[in-house]
């Protein structure tokens, strides 16, 4: 009996690992699912500070995400900071993890605002990453939410 077992659990586990994965679609279908995924999209979350107790909320409204030339993207996004304002275009980069986005932001300075970086992952209606304001960091995370035509 205790033979058969292996044998047994052979046939039931050998097709799981035997399938093809799923294919991930081509770059160029990504990309285009990324740009709508973004473009007239709020990102609507939170956002923690290391080293301190509580969240606060975040909220980004991007009006266009726009592919430039190899990983170098222009996110169009409206930042409220304080009391700033303002639509902004920054310059992003791109990377990709199987099907899954991440924006990188290295030491970019914004003026009236700051140095900043980040990196951001998107899935489904998520995102999820990590954040640096000059000497301040943490987290931060949310979701997308489309915003309606009229």
């Amino acid at each position: 009996m205790f033979r058969l077992l292996p044998v047994l659990l052979m046939l039931v586990v050998a097709p799981v690992f035997a399938a093809d994965p799923p294919a991930t679609p081509d770059k160029a279908t990504l990309e285009k699912a990324f740009t709508d995924l973004l473009t007239n999209t709020t990102m609507v979350g939170t956002f923690s500070i290391a080293g301190r107790e509580g969240n606060k909320a975040e909220r980004y409204d991007i009006t266009k995400a726009e592919k430039i030339e190899g990983d170098n993207w222009i996110i169009t996004a409206r930042i409220k900071y304080g009391d700033k304002d303002v639509l902004f275009p920054v310059p992003v980069k791109v990377y990709w993890a199987d099907d899954t986005p991440m924006i990188s932001l290295t030491n970019m300075t914004i003026p009236g605002l700051g140095t900043f970086t980040s990196r951001v992952m998107f899935y489904g209606d998520r995102y999820a990453g990590t954040w640096q304001h000059d000497k301040v960091g943490g987290h931060m995370w949310g979701t997308l939410e489309k915003k309606k035509t009229e």
